[in-house]
């Protein structure tokens, strides 16, 4: 019998890595067996340190095509938030709407919208009633998306609850352009896109021109997986500072738990009990890191069809959790 102590006796001479690698490429066609199944999947990515462990695409527009990724938008607009902060910009994460932009408050607004802070939309706990869910179609077929958002009223006190709502983060991509002078898109290429050498296409625009903070961003597989080792990597890729250790550390606390998932959520990042941090979007698509196990992945799915927590989501949870995992 092979006990742990003489297994690490072989691993040190050498003699186990046929068994080590037979038992990789177990793992490895297991997932690939898995996935064979789930029909709602595009692709999947995984990367261990350094190593792409797994990079196929059986569906969609394959690795290097551009795939709509959803709300997994929201994760990369509290990035930008963080770089802003970094550079001056914003004040810090404390800082008020009505101080940061106030010149996207519309008049006759709910109530206390000036007081709300970039924490408060950054951690979606603005209090406002949310665009999401049956409110979305009326909201972006408004005339004027942000006046819309901020009349919504106030059904929690800002900073207390998770509301999940694309307005929340729409309000916040418009403060960063205020606040930077620069569009969200520009902001997304230069401080994003540039460092880590992606493209990042030019996506859907409200009537008075701001980029939709939250959805409808497209980006290609590889450049997902580049976020999600970034994200592992606090905020480095392959040597290059691109968004501060301080912000990607703050944005790995818990500040409030989604009513749907159960899944807890800080900066932008919905967080597991296992220890990853995940970008979610509509339909199935997941930029994903586990700093301790050194796992970074990107999933892309179908975004016509649903992806339910206790659906296609969950599924994903289970393979992200399960045999994804098991490869650290």
């Amino acid at each position: 019998m092979v006990t742990r102590r003489s297994f690490a006796a072989l691993l040190a001479s050498g003699l186990a890595m046929p068994f080590v690698l037979r038992a990789h490429a177990q793992a490895i066609e297991d997932l690939r067996g898995k996935i064979e199944g789930m029909t709602q999947l595009h692709s999947l990515q995984v990367q261990r340190g350094e190593d792409v462990l797994f990079a196929e695409a059986p569906r969609g527009p394959g690795l290097d095509g551009l795939a709509n990724i959803k709300s997994c938008a929201k994760s990369l607009v509290a990035l930008l938030l963080g770089v802003a902060i970094d550079r001056g910009e914003i004040a810090d994460v404390k800082a008020r709407l009505g101080d940061v932009a106030p010149g996207i408050i519309p008049s006759n607004p709910t109530e206390g919208v000036g007081d709300i802070t970039m924490e408060d939309l950054v951690s979606l706990r603005a209090g406002l009633e949310p665009t999401s869910g049956p409110n979305y179609g009326r909201w972006v077929s408004s005339d004027n998306w942000l006046a819309f958002a901020l009349r919504r009223p106030m059904v929690a006190s800002p900073g207390s609850r998770m509301i999940y709502s694309t307005g929340t983060t729409h309000i916040l991509g418009a403060a960063l352009a205020e606040a930077t002078g620069e569009s969200l898109l520009e902001q997304a290429r230069s401080r994003l896109g540039a460092p880590m050498d992606f493209e990042v296409p030019p996506w859907t625009r409200d009537p008075q021109g701001y980029h939709l903070g939250g959805n409808e961003m497209a980006l290609s597989p590889r450049a997902m997986l580049k976020i999600a080792v970034m994200l592992r990597d606090e905020g480095r890729f392959e040597g290059r500072r691109v968004v501060p250790a301080k912000w990607i550390n703050a944005s790995l606390v818990p500040r409030g738990r989604s009513p749907f998932s159960g899944l807890e959520y800080g900066y932008g990042w919905f967080l597991s009990e296992s220890g990853f941090v995940l970008a979610r979007g509509f339909g199935g698509q997941i930029i994903a890191a586990h700093p301790e196990r050194r796992l970074a992945i990107a999933i892309t799915s179908d975004p016509t069809q649903r992806a339910r927590s206790e659906g296609y989501f969950g599924e994903l949870m289970g393979l992200i959790e399960g045999p994804i995992l098991a490869l650290a």
